[in-house]
């Protein structure tokens, strides 16, 4: 199943533009599921219909979905306090009625991420258009599974399973208790969930589609969602140009306003694959209005994000991790290797990604920022690496 992400600028008509884009493909016989995490039903108020925690058909071949944050909270913490039900005796904690709970911050992006996952798993759908919020925001939940898998890995390793028959022993001999075996059990099941949704986000075939409205703002948002999209390894196969006025007009006010569009537009098509979506002169509403908007179809060949590794021990002694970040500034990129990782940093986004094993029995000789691209150099460390006979 293709799936592609929306997210760009805030207050720029993202949700507009997601629903066109599904019923574009439903009208073309796509099963197509349009997914939101909206706490409000905006996007039932642009189809004219109501979405909500359970799929809802909104025209032939198009289901939405918006999941019910509220009700999915509830049902985890209550599950949690059932397995641990004997250290909250010990503790003396009074269990919290399902009644009494109320959603923490985040709960609506982790009701998204595992919608996500049991969309992308199922065979009922051909396409998943997925209504992000704006780019900074998106950028953290998509980046959050490999996160947390990190954390668990860290916290809970899972090799450590491996010796659960000596913990009780282990146990005596520290004179400290030993983590529970549900614990463990738990942290599996998390990882398992974890790594179905990171699957979908570093799928080959799931493209991301930016929205923004030309002008210096949207020149300054797309020039950064650009590069921290590449950071996570997304890449962008279409960016929306939204709400752009006629280049005519005998009106002075929209005239210099139209112009100010079109310059940004000129600059936004030297790098990007460039469409244009004429602003209405109201807010679409309906399936009809959704159909006159010309956005882009699916591209059926997508084209996936290479980190490759080139081999120049030969002529330099080195190997060379290409990674592509488009937009990045030298002045505001840091590496540090960690171990078996890498941590990146480019402005305000960060990620940590592991080394390719060939890479981990080398130690890092430079890099360098070229068009676009951070070329990052390991020399072989005689120590690890195979020695020809």
């Amino acid at each position: 199943m293709r799936t592609i992400l929306i997210t760009g600028q805030g207050g720029t008509g993202r949700t507009t533009v997601a629903a066109a884009t599904a019923l574009k493909s439903a009208r073309e016989g796509t099963r197509t599921l349009l997914l939101t995490a909206d706490r409000t039903d905006t996007l039932g108020a642009v189809l004219g219909v109501s979405t909500g925690a359970a799929p809802t058909d909104a025209a032939p071949h198009l289901t939405t979905w918006r999941p019910d944050a509220n009700a999915r909270f509830r049902e985890d913490l209550t599950a949690f306090q059932d397995r641990a039900t004997t250290a909250l005796d010990l503790l003396g904690a009074a269990r919290l009625d399902a009644e009494e709970l109320t959603p923490l911050p985040g709960a609506e992006e982790l009701a998204l991420l595992r919608a996500l996952r049991d969309a992308a798993t199922s065979d009922t759908y051909d396409l998943l258009v997925v209504d992000l919020p704006p780019t900074p925001q998106a950028l953290a939940l998509l980046a959050l599974p490999e996160e947390l898998r990190r954390y668990l890995r860290r916290l809970l390793p899972p090799e450590r399973q491996a010796a659960r028959a000596l913990r009780p022993v282990l146990g005596r001999l520290a004179g400290v208790p030993m983590p529970a075996e549900w614990l463990y059990e738990t942290a599996a099941r998390w990882d398992i969930e974890l790594a179905a949704v990171a699957a979908v986000v570093e799928d080959r075939a799931t493209t991301v589609r930016l929205v923004a409205e030309p002008g210096p703002a949207g020149t300054d948002a797309v020039h950064a969602a650009t590069t921290a999209l590449a950071l996570h390894g997304l890449r962008v196969d279409a960016l929306v140009a939204s709400r752009v006025l006629p280049a005519a007009s005998a009106d002075a006010w929209l005239g210099a306003l139209a112009a100010q569009q079109r310059k940004a537009l000129d600059e936004w098509q030297e790098t990007y694959t460039v469409h244009e979506v004429l602003h209405l002169g109201r807010d679409p509403r309906g399936t009809d209005d959704l159909g006159a908007l010309p956005v882009p179809g699916v591209n059926r060949v997508p084209t996936p994000v290479e980190w490759p590794v080139l081999d120049h021990l030969a002529d330099d002694g080195v190997l060379v991790w290409h990674i592509p970040l488009p937009g990045a500034i030298r002045e505001e990129l840091d590496l540090i290797r960690r171990g078996d990782e890498l941590v990146i940093t480019v402005g305000q986004f960060r990620r940590i990604v592991p080394l390719p094993s060939a890479l981990r029995r080398c130690t890092v000789a430079g890099a360098a920022l070229r068009e676009g691209e951070l070329r990052v150099r390991f020399a072989p460390d005689p120590d690890l690496w195979p020695r020809a006979r």
